[in-house]
C-alpha cells in the first residue's frame, strides 16, 4: 500500500519526487517503464549493468532533487536500509515466525503507534498496526483468508470483531485510513468472473455483505470513489497465466472515513508493478 499525504494545498509533482520501485528477481524492470521517462529508464538500465546485483536495495541519483530506489522484494531487507531512505519503520508480526504480519513505513514520525487491536486471538497473528498523526490515523490490516472451513469460521469471527473495534475507535478518532489486504471482493465489478467464483471464499455473499456493512455510512472505498472502471484488480492467482490475462480480484483497499472525503486527491492501482501475486495500491490525500 502507498499513501501520500500533503499538508499543504500544493501536491508534489512526480517530476521532482523520489521514485521507489519494487522489482522482481535480478532487478528486472519489466512492466515498470511507464513510471519512468525514457532517459531515466535508459540511465537506470546502464547503471544496473555496473551494479552489485547481490544487494537487496540500489539507489540511483537522477538529479539533486530526485532519486530512484530499486528494492528487490524476494530477499530480506534490513530495517536500516529502509531507514537510510528517511523512513520510520513499524512492524507487527505473528507469533508464529513467517506466518503473517503488517508494517508501515513513514517519513513523518507519528504521535503514537498502536501494535494490534488489544484482542488476543487477532493479535497473535500480527494483523493490525496503527499510526496516529495530527490529522489522520493510518491502519494497516491483513484480514485472514478462508482457505478451509476452520479458517473461514475464523475469518468471519475476525471480521465481526474487527468491525466492532474500528467503529469504537472511530468514535474516538474521526479521520481513519484503513489500508490493506481484506481478502474480499466487494462487487461483481471487482472480480474477473463473478458467476464462477460466487461460492469461493473471497467472494461469498456473506463476505460481501459484511464489507457493505463495514463501509456503511461511515467510510468510503477510496478507489471506487474516483474510479468506476471495470477490470481493475490488485491480486491474481499464479495459476493459468492469470495475470497476463488479467483474470484478477480487487481485494486490497484504502478505506477512509467520510470525514476526509474531500481530502481525497487520487486513488489508483499500480497493476503494472510486478513483485508478488498482489500489486501496490495508492492513495493521495491533501489534509
Amino acid at each position: 500500500m502507498s499513501i501520500k499525504i500533503s499538508y499543504s494545498d500544493k501536491i508534489i509533482k512526480s517530476s521532482s519526487a523520489n521514485i521507489v520501485l519494487f522489482s522482481k528477481d535480478k532487478f528486472s524492470l519489466s512492466g515498470l517503464k511507464k513510471y519512468l521517462s525514457n532517459n531515466e529508464f535508459s540511465y537506470v538500465n546502464d547503471l544496473l549493468k555496473n551494479s552489485d546485483l547481490k544487494k537487496n536495495l540500489l539507489i540511483f541519483e537522477v538529479s539533486s532533487k530526485k532519486k530512484i530506489v530499486l528494492i528487490l522484494i524476494k530477499k530480506n531487507i534490513k530495517t536500516s536500509e529502509i531507514e537510510n531512505l528517511g523512513y520510520n519503520t513499524f512492524w507487527f508480526s505473528a507469533q508464529k515466525k513467517g506466518y503473517s504480519g503488517v508494517a508501515i513505513f513513514s517519513k513523518q514520525k507519528p504521535n503514537h503507534v498502536e501494535y494490534g487491536s488489544g484482542i488476543d486471538y487477532m493479535d497473535f497473528e500480527g494483523r493490525i498496526i496503527r499510526l496516529d498523526f495530527d490529522k489522520v490515523s493510518i491502519i494497516s490490516l491483513y484480514l485472514p483468508s478462508g482457505t478451509n472451513l476452520d479458517r473461514l469460521d475464523f475469518k468471519f469471527k475476525f471480521m465481526d470483531d474487527f468491525k466492532d473495534y474500528i467503529y469504537q475507535l472511530n468514535n474516538e478518532i474521526k479521520n481513519l485510513v484503513i489500508c490493506g489486504d481484506y481478502n474480499i471482493c466487494h462487487k461483481a465489478i471487482d472480480i474477473h468472473d463473478p458467476i464462477r467464483n460466487k461460492n469461493i471464499s473471497g467472494f461469498l455473499p456473506e463476505e460481501r455483505e459484511w464489507l457493505d456493512s463495514f463501509i456503511g455510512e461511515r467510510f468510503i472505498d477510496s478507489f471506487r470513489f474516483v474510479n468506476s472502471s471495470p477490470h481493475q484488480y490488485s491480486w491474481w492467482s499464479y495459476r493459468a497465466n492469470s495475470r497476463a490475462n488479467n483474470k484478477g480480484w480487487r481485494i486490497d483497499y484504502n478505506i477512509v472515513s467520510k470525514s476526509i472525503e474531500e481530502s481525497i486527491v487520487n486513488a489508483s492501482i499500480l497493476s503494472d508493478v510486478h513483485h508478488s501475486d498482489h500489486c501496490p495500491i495508492k492513495l493521495e490525500l491533501s489534509l
